[in-house]
């Protein structure tokens, strides 16, 4: 279905940036009727125009993701989640500055759009492997710190610093990785925001990557099918 919807020539950039509209009207609307918290509002914000733009292969998507990464780390704080705060402030943020730097010597010709790439089978094997491993490292450190959620933390922790590996490379690999990672995401922080938390636009955050890494998964497909 989401092949044939990207094939569909009726669909071009307005339509993409009405769809963007209508996804910033609806967490801005949602974040005003539940009365959400000013700094999950924020991170979602940045975080979706981060995603937005790196869909898009455009290297500014990191100058705006280092300012989500940096709310997200407190919101993480906040709520006990060790896994996400070490990643995204020892790890997300360096590695978007790299990003920036790498992507912006991997320019198509004439655009301002990455060049994309498929990784070797070996890579991909290795990478699932060592990330397999911290992943259940991670689990155990976890349960010992008291985390809120041990088991989708860990797991978060360990595929996202693979799915940002995979970013910068400029791999459409990625969006297999982030497709997971954003679905168990979205169940945690669900489950944060049942027992009371004000975190609604974190939870709509991680419901529209879900959406998003499938999408941005058959737009970069594509793209490399035609180069």
């Amino acid at each position: 279905m989401m092949k044939t919807f990207l094939q569909n020539k009726k669909f071009n950039y307005k339509n993409e940036i009405l769809l963007f509209f209508l996804i910033y009207l609806f967490l801005f609307t949602n974040a005003y009727i539940t009365h959400d918290s000013i700094i999950a509002v924020c991170s979602a914000f940045c975080g979706l125009t981060y995603t937005l733009l790196a869909g898009k292969g455009n290297p500014l998507c990191y100058i705006i993701g280092i300012s989500g990464s940096f709310l997200y780390v407190y919101l993480s704080f906040k709520n006990h989640l060790w896994g996400n705060l070490c990643l995204y402030a020892f790890y997300f943020i360096p590695m978007q500055i790299i990003g920036f730097f790498k992507w912006n010597k991997n320019l198509q010709k004439n655009k301002f759009s990455i060049i994309k790439q498929y990784l070797p089978l070996k890579e991909i094997s290795v990478s699932l492997l060592i990330t397999t491993i911290i992943s259940v490292l991670s689990i155990y450190i976890l349960y010992i710190l008291k985390d809120t959620n041990p088991i989708i933390d860990g797991i978060t922790t360990a595929f996202s610093l693979l799915g940002m590996y995979y970013t910068v490379r400029r791999a459409i690999e990625q969006w297999y990785i982030w497709g997971a990672v954003n679905i168990l995401s979205f169940i945690m922080w669900l489950v944060i925001a049942i027992k009371g938390t004000q975190v609604y636009s974190t939870v709509f955050m991680w419901f529209i990557y879900s959406i998003l890494s499938v999408y941005f998964y058959y737009s970069w497909k594509k793209e490399l099918k035609a180069a």
